[in-house]
């Protein structure tokens, strides 16, 4: 939903939260991140405008995990010098969403 649009922002919990945000991050338009604490959370949107949260349900208690989530639901994309990042990411993106291992002789 967040990469077509329909959201701006996405959760994933699985049990360690590696394995989500690995396969969130194949997705085009989907910068995600795991946080395992506030400031984690705080720096993901601050600095890197993610827009997927994933958590691990395993690793973190209930308190935690709220205070991640609403850590991350709150802080806003610092914008200035860091859109500059943001943008590079967007554009190895769009470089590398058609790569695969044989196109790369290509490029």
């Amino acid at each position: 939903m967040v990469a077509s649009g329909a959201a701006t922002r996405g959760v994933i919990v699985d049990g360690a939260g590696i394995g989500s945000s690995i396969a969130a991050n194949k997705v085009p338009g989907v910068r995600a991140a795991l946080c395992y604490d506030k400031a984690s959370a705080r720096n993901s949107r601050e600095h890197n405008n993610a827009n997927v949260l994933t958590l691990g349900g395993r690793l973190l208690t209930e308190t935690q995990a709220r205070d991640v989530l609403y850590t991350w639901l709150t802080t806003p994309f610092a914008g200035g010098r860091h859109a500059d990042r943001v943008q590079k990411i967007a554009e190895l993106e769009r470089r590398y969403r058609t790569w695969t291992p044989s196109s790369s002789e290509n490029s």
